[in-house]
């Protein structure tokens, strides 16, 4: 048996999209879904997802100089992801 996904599946902008207020939406429909959470995995692993993981990292508090290295330290494992990703 072939497993059919729903047109939305894995895309960003339809699963976490971009409010009124500039911030990311939970689509209320997405919690009724039994492929929520594959489907938002996917979704973090397209280039838009990346970009938007860099951001949050770029918004978090720095925390001193340890707040600074943790932050650089999941940005440089973000960035190595990505390029395993791009099969690079």
């Amino acid at each position: 048996m072939v497993e059919t996904r729903k047109d939305c599946f894995g895309i960003l902008d339809k699963v976490f999209p971009m409010g009124d207020e500039g911030l990311r939406e939970i689509v209320p429909e997405c919690f009724k879904c039994s492929d929520r959470k594959e489907c938002l995995q996917q979704a973090l692993k397209t280039e838009q997802g990346f970009q938007l993981r860099s951001e949050v990292l770029d918004r978090s508090s720095s925390g001193g100089l340890m707040g600074r290295l943790k932050r650089w330290s999941h940005k440089k494992s973000l960035s190595k992801q990505q390029k395993q990703q791009e099969g690079g």
